[in-house]
């Protein structure tokens, strides 16, 4: 479980194919600070096991179902990248419930810039529009971020400097795809109404 709060900016030092999978290897000297095998590391919001880990970087294997519903097989050497630890037991939730499972991927479609902060507008999938409300949680490239306006085929976040300097999003531009993560409480919530709305509907028939 992670909180959607970036701890560090690091980069794709290399990707190797392997047909059905990828291998990456990532620098990150502070994620990787006492990280082991068996590991769970986010990149840009996706949660990957460490296979490997020294000097500062780490290597994990991508499956073709991690490579299919996210952005990373957009990545190669070079790429910058959003690198959270998984949550300790204890610690303060700082962003909100972050799985590490991608949803679905949007597009930066346009950046409006501000004295103190910048509104970006993010193309959202048709299948995730009922999990985006305004001023609920979501996560973009594994930043825990505030909806500002969520339409039916976008959204809009509000970004502090922070957040632009510490992270991928301030360096993305329109035409880029990021990873998107929904809440996860609001599709439970879906899942575990739904036999009571079909019950509901028959009874009414």
């Amino acid at each position: 479980m992670f909180t959607g709060i970036v701890e560090e900016l690091g980069e794709v030092t290399a990707v190797e194919n392997l047909g059905d999978s990828s291998r990456f290897r990532l620098r990150g000297p502070v994620v990787t600070e006492n990280a082991r095998h068996g590991d769970s590391i986010a990149v840009n919001g996706v949660c990957l096991t460490v296979v490997e880990s020294g000097d500062g970087e780490f290597t994990a294997d991508v499956m073709a179902e991690t490579l299919d519903r996210s952005s990373l097989g957009a990545l190669g050497a070079g790429s910058r990248v959003n690198l959270e630890r998984p949550m300790a037991l204890g610690g303060r939730l700082g962003g909100h419930i972050v799985q590490g499972h991608v949803d679905g991927t949007g597009t930066i479609v346009e950046r409006t810039p501000s004295e103190h902060w910048e509104i970006v507008k993010i193309s959202l999938p048709a299948a995730l529009t009922r999990y985006v409300v305004e001023k609920g949680s979501i996560t973009v490239d594994g930043v825990s971020l505030t909806v500002v306006d969520a339409g039916t085929d976008h959204f809009t976040i509000s970004l502090i400097p922070t957040t632009l300097a510490l992270t991928t999003l301030g360096i993305k531009g329109p035409g880029d795809p990021v990873n998107l993560e929904v809440d996860v409480i609001a599709k439970y919530v879906e899942r575990l109404l739904t036999p009571q709305r079909a019950q509901a509907e028959e009874s009414a028939r």
